[in-house]
């Protein structure tokens, strides 16, 4: 594809950029070449590690591993999309090795699949160019508000620093639309030659259509990660020529710059709010009103062609699942990498170490490229999937291997690039106290994900109660599955509270971001598989709009249902991984308003009573999230319904009806979440502005911790929650619930009462688990960053009490 090739060239320049201002200090005078320790005013002297010597000779080996990383990625991403593209899905072409549907399936379906596969790469395209028409607006004007707010100083008004911190700004905003719309790109690209690829039989057909639809994941995995790291390379590079002083003269030029580089998390985080939030309303409105019109009320099968919503239903799956993901995933990596960053400034000895130190959260991003890249072929080559039980086996087998390579390939790192003992946040940490927090959160990602699968996987016995349950109908289906997910919230809160003690006490708020990245050191993995999910959701819709033969409907229905755990299992990372990083945010917001030696009193009046209003902010955006996506819904239903009723024939099937009115269904989604994504997003953008203007820094700093303790709880409950909704109606649909009519066990399928019944469970988990559930973990980081980038402008109003002088 071209505009993946474009994109590639694009990142590879920028980060180039960032040599030669890496490369040296803006000083004429060179940096000391001797070994040997410096002078002990200002900087404490340390045995320098192996790659960490004095000054900033080591800017080339970091700048160096950071370039390969992100080339590798991008080379291995245009790699994985030439085998998706080895698959033709225009009628009358055949790419040698795969089936191009001439057996089994007739011409009509060839031209019905081909039919779809460009509806919903239409549909999609129109709906992201609309959002993404107002993101550019408020790009723009947001931009203009950050110079303004940022330029206001403790020390007076500085247009550098906020001209830079704008810059920063609408580079992470223009980065995270770039990811979103590459993802959703490669996505319609795939789904429908996945479709093709399940038509081979037997074990041939699984592997060739888990393959397509991974190495499709895939494509975004390694592109999005590789982009987000060189464009924040080059930044970086880009400011640090522009920025007064250099890494090894001065002492707060590390400090300074970085703090300019957290725009870029703000704009990958603004983005991804909008993207969750508008896709997430979109996909749900035509998720649920497609289910609620067809299957509930016209008793007609999931993706049936009648249904007019079908082509919505799976355009959302791609604008909400994997371009608002992505979105939301990129904003996580710059986030936690720009923490990790400005707290690192805050260490003499990671200064005066050089490049290397300072840059070590990057590098450690780039290793995990390449041990994600390798550890792929293990699921695509050496342990294929040959069978329906082989799915969630190797997806899981993948995560595990991945983050145990990643264990191993970090301590190295760690030693040659960090200085051998460092002190950060009066912690004396050292490389093996990096490497404990960074294998913290690896193990802890693993954990949480795998918990996770445990409540949201039709395997285990809670999904299959759920299930059972619907045998008395949806009252206790939605019981079952809410008391699930409240108790599916027990164990990964405790795993991030042991996560979040090891990595304080082994390097203060600098282990805590590194846990964070542990989280997603995995994530090039995490991407495959999560978008992995919304491919094989589409070819599934796909076929069954094509009215292709049942055995292909089978795989792809079994392939959606591991990638609903899988799913699942990414935004338990996503979610672990944003506490972690609001965290590490929140300490490098204390640290910038002056209260890291003092540090937070929670029992000082305003800052308590703040928790308060903190703990409830995620609770009003559920409800704003929740309440768009039900009123788009009813438009839908009532939508189609009215097309079954003025449409002759359409609902009957007759043949020769009228053709389904597709556009009216698209135009309901598309016009509902433009409209509605709009005011929770300016809750979660404005309410850390006018606290901290209006009522000083205290108040701040309770209003995150609140949301910080509430958001991450809810988020868990409501993704899992409505996981296990959704493949609980999987299980019921593979006709594996059975009940007792007249002493006899009767297995219970698609259009029976208790299929009905988890239909209404899964129909209510979808924005729980797709809109309001995922998009919390961004409430939590968007709120956490907006405060530490605004947090001069904050101080500079009555010294931190805010218009309203609060004390």
């Amino acid at each position: 594809m071209v505009a993946m090739r474009a994109v590639a060239l694009a990142a590879l320049a920028l980060s180039l950029c960032a040599v030669p201002a890496l490369a040296a200090p803006k000083s004429k005078s060179p940096p000391a070449p001797s070994p040997s320790p410096p002078a002990p005013p200002p900087v404490p002297a340390v045995e320098p590690s192996a790659g960490s010597a004095a000054g900033a000779s080591t800017f080339g080996p970091a700048v160096g591993i950071i370039v390969a990383g992100g080339v590798f990625g991008l080379l291995f991403a245009l790699f994985q999309l030439y085998h998706v593209a080895k698959i033709e899905v225009e009628p009358g072409k055949r790419a040698e090795g795969y089936s191009n549907m001439e057996d089994g399936s007739d011409t009509n379906s060839k031209l019905k699949l081909y039919e779809v596969y460009l509806a919903i790469q239409d549909g999609a395209k129109a709906f992201l160019a609309a959002e993404y028409v107002l993101c550019g607006i408020f790009v723009v004007v947001f931009g203009a508000i950050v110079f303004v707010l940022t330029s206001n100083t403790p020390d007076g008004f500085n247009m550098l620093i906020g001209g830079c911190t704008a810059a920063s700004f609408v580079v992470g905003a223009l980065t995270s639309i770039v990811s979103g719309y590459a993802g959703m790109m490669v996505a319609v690209y795939s789904n429908a030659r996945t479709t093709i690829a399940a038509e081979g039989e037997n074990e041939a057909g699984w592997s060739a259509s888990f393959n397509t639809a991974f190495r499709a994941g895939g494509v975004m995995g390694f592109s999005l990660t590789s982009l987000a790291m060189l464009v924040l390379l080059g930044l970086i590079g880009a400011l640090a020529s522009i920025i007064p002083g250099s890494l090894s003269e001065d002492e707060d030029f590390a400090k300074v710059l970085f703090e300019c580089v957290a725009g870029y998390g703000l704009g990958g985080s603004c983005i991804a709010m909008f993207g969750r939030v508008g896709g997430g309303i979109y996909t749900k409105a035509a998720d649920v009103g497609a289910d609620l019109a067809g299957k509930v009320v016209s008793g007609i099968p999931e993706d049936d062609p009648r249904n007019p919503a079908t082509i919505a239903d799976n355009v959302g799956d791609n604008v909400g699942d994997v371009a608002g993901m992505g979105s939301d995933l990129f904003g996580s990596y710059a986030e936690s990498t720009c923490a990790a960053l400005i707290v690192a400034a805050s260490s003499a000895e990671m200064v005066a170490a050089g490049w290397g130190a300072i840059l070590f959260p990057v590098c450690f991003s780039s290793f995990g490229i390449v041990v994600c890249a390798l550890a792929s072929f293990l699921a695509t080559d050496i342990s294929p999937v040959k069978k329906e039980t082989d799915v969630e086996t190797v997806l899981k087998v993948q995560l595990a291997v991945t983050a145990l390579l990643m264990t191993g390939c970090t301590y190295p790192l760690a030693y040659f690039l960090l200085p051998a003992q460092f002190t950060i946040g009066g912690v004396l940490a050292t490389p093996f106290s990096a490497w404990i927090c960074i294998t913290a959160g690896l193990i802890g990602g693993c954990v949480v994900g795998f918990i996770t699968e445990y409540y949201t996987s039709h395997s285990y016995t809670p999904v299959r109660e759920v299930a059972q349950s619907c045998e008395t109908g949806a009252a206790t289906n939605i019981i079952y599955g809410l008391a699930l997910g409240y108790k599916s919230a027990v164990i990964p809160i405790g795993v991030i509270a042991i996560v979040t003690f090891i990595s304080f006490t082994y390097a203060a708020m600098y282990g805590v971001a590194l846990g964070a990245l542990g989280f997603l050191g995995t994530l090039a993995t995490c991407l495959s598989i999560d978008v992995y999910g919304p491919v094989c959701d589409n070819a599934g819709g796909i076929a069954e709009m094509a009215e292709l033969p049942a055995h292909v409907r089978d795989k792809t229905d079994a392939l959606d249902a591991a990638g609903n755990t899988t799913a699942a299992i990414g935004k338990g990372f996503a979610i672990g991984s944003a506490a972690l990083v609001s965290l590490a945010l929140f300490g490098g917001f204390v640290t910038r308003i002056g209260m890291e030696a003092s540090g937070v009193n929670v029992l000082k009046p305003i800052t308590f009573c703040m928790l308060f209003i903190g703990a409830m902010i995620p609770y009003w955006f559920t409800a704003m999230t929740m309440k768009s996506v039900g009123t788009a819904a009813m438009a839908m239903v009532k939508e189609v319904a009215r097309q079954f009723a003025e449409i002759p024939g359409l609902l009957e099937g007759t043949p020769g009806h009228g053709p389904p009115d597709h556009a009216k269904c698209i135009k309901i989604s598309t016009d509902a979440s433009l409209k509605e994504m709009v005011p929770p997003g300016m809750l979660v953008i404005l309410s850390p502005i006018l606290v901290g203007a209006l009522l000083g820094v205290h108040a701040v700093s309770g209003l995150l911790v609140g949301a910080l303790v509430s958001g991450v709880q809810l988020a868990i409950s409501q993704s899992n929650t409505g996981g296990a909704w959704d493949n609980a109606k999987k299980y019921v649909e593979k006709g594996c619930v059975s009940i007792l009519v007249n002493g006899v066990p009767v297995a219970q399928r698609k259009g029976s009462e208790l299929h009905k019944a988890a239909v209404c469970g899964d129909t209510v988990g979808d924005p729980l688990k797709d809109t309001s559930g995922p998009a919390i973990n961004i409430v939590m980081k968007l709120m956490a960053i907006i405060s530490l980038v605004f947090a001069d402008y904050f101080m500079s109003i009555n010294g931190g009490h805010g218009y309203l002088n609060v004390q």
